[in-house]
């Protein structure tokens, strides 16, 4: 599956659970109910994956956590936030440049309209 295949997924099931349950709840909620619909559909799901970097032949082991990436090929960072902030969108692009992967997902689930929060963040077309 591509990139923009695997997202469409995620978007309609963030509208499924957004309208199920609505804003408000923490993130690690919506976390653990997005994967456990992922992989009702067949999808890879990792969470909390922990990602090294490499600087220089030094290793930082655990240099941060991607909330979820489906397929090795998509990072979702979820957020329930009152307003998403520059630095979230920065965030997710450093996460995708040091995975070397192409598309991620910024999704706020604390919004009264899902489709205001979720956004795509590209990097490398």
């Amino acid at each position: 599956m591509t990139e923009n295949e695997i997202s469409k997924e995620v978007v309609d099931l963030c509208f499924y659970l957004h309208q199920k349950y609505g804003p408000g709840l923490f993130e690690s909620v919506y976390q653990q109910l997005l994967a456990y619909e992922l992989r009702k559909k067949n999808y890879h799901v990792q969470e909390q994956a922990e990602i090294d970097i490499e600087h220089e032949g030094m290793v930082v082991p655990n240099a941060f956590k991607a909330d979820l990436i489906i397929n090795h090929k998509i990072i979702i960072e979820l957020k329930s936030v009152k307003a998403l902030e520059d630095v979230h969108y920065k965030q997710l692009y450093t996460y995708l440049k040091l995975t070397d992967l192409r598309l991620g997902l910024l999704i706020n689930f604390n919004v009264k309209l899902i489709k205001d929060g979720i956004h795509r963040v590209v990097y490398r077309i």
